[in-house]
């Protein structure tokens, strides 16, 4: 078989790999769709704080199960399905106290560990989730946007609530979405016209351009209140101090972006605001679970997430195109 994989920044190959062994308690899986990832992106660009190299990329995927043990989640041969990609020790403090996603340990496909861009993997049983009646590109959608969906959660919101979104690429979005379900006012911000342009198809109740003026953008739609709640979705210094800035007094703020800088910051604003800052790292096998319950019914509108689609054999260009183009792009995949 083949994997798609980077072997330095910039440089995407295929490499032709030996059929995976399957042990007792995995499934041998065909890939049928994968998401190039924010990380993916990253560790293609260089930038990505766990990026090691070679890597096969790659962790938000469905699949097709070739092979299966009789198991107790009723999972058989031919389904489709998709997975957990965020593999834990299961020994260390986090994991004791069943805090699996932020595992000390944590080895994410695509990251730590390879990823799953091979026409086959193995994967364990028990991180395998039933497609539903999900449509295989559905399915596909399923793992990132339970990471936005997991960082909003953390945010206890009440409706009506206002709530700013940080980033308007999938992850931005998908915590954008999450908000407007649990019954905030969602307002989005991008440095990317084009990316806020394509956002208005989800309904959000504001855009707003992040031209560098952004805590006097903020202050000014909130009639200098500030935000109930502020989602960071880039990962960059200046994007955080901006959700330190835009959050009330008395709000929270949810860290989701990765990235490898540091800040300098006047931490005493924290005090000072008496702020709530959570960081919001993976997803647990409860989000799976519920967002693939939105998707079934309806209540997420997926198909407009996907906005470029590359066959397997256009996996170099997929690639280049997305790092070249990534203001103009939400989420691109590979059909396997």
């Amino acid at each position: 078989m083949d994997c798609i994989c980077i072997e330095k920044p910039g440089e995407v190959v295929f490499k032709p790999l030996p059929m995976p062994s399957r042990k007792q308690s995995e499934a041998l899986l065909k890939l049928l769709y994968g998401g190039i990832c924010g990380s993916d992106l990253g560790t293609y660009r260089g930038t990505f704080a766990y990026a090691a190299y070679p890597r096969i990329p790659g962790h938000e995927f469905s699949a097709e199960i070739i092979e299966i043990d009789d198991n107790d989640q009723g999972l058989e041969k031919g389904m489709i399905v998709t997975a957990n990609p965020y593999f834990n020790c299961g020994t260390c403090y986090s994991c004791q106290r069943g805090f699996v996603n932020c595992c000390e340990h944590n080895e994410t496909m695509g990251a730590q560990r390879d990823g799953a861009f091979c026409q086959y993997i193995t994967m364990p049983v028990e991180r395998l989730y039933k497609g539903e009646g999900l449509s295989a590109r559905q399915l596909a959608l399923v793992e990132p946007f339970c990471i936005g969906y997991h960082g909003i959660k953390k945010a206890n919101i009440r409706k009506k609530e206002k709530v700013l979104v940080i980033g308007a690429g999938t992850i931005g979005v998908t915590a954008a979405i999450s908000a407007k379900l649990m019954g905030a006012e969602v307002h989005i911000c991008d440095v990317a016209e084009k990316k806020l342009e394509y956002a208005k198809v989800f309904g959000f109740d504001q855009y707003l351009i992040n031209d560098g003026h952004l805590w006097e953008t903020t202050r000014t739609v909130t009639e200098g209140r500030g935000y109930d709640v502020v989602a960071e979705a880039v990962g960059l210094p200046q994007t955080f101090q901006d959700a330190i800035d835009a959050a009330a007094f008395a709000g929270r703020v949810i860290q989701i972006g990765v990235g490898k800088e540091t800040l300098d910051f006047n931490f005493t604003l924290l005090q000072k605001k008496e702020l709530t800052v959570k960081g919001s790292r993976n997803a647990v096998k409860e989000d799976f679970l519920e967002v693939i319950d939105l998707f079934k019914k309806q209540a997420v509108p997926f198909d407009k997430l996907i906005t470029n689609m590359f066959k397997f054999s256009e996996a170099k260009e997929a690639f280049r195109q997305f790092d070249e183009n990534s203001g103009n792009m939400l989420k691109v995949m590979i059909e396997f």
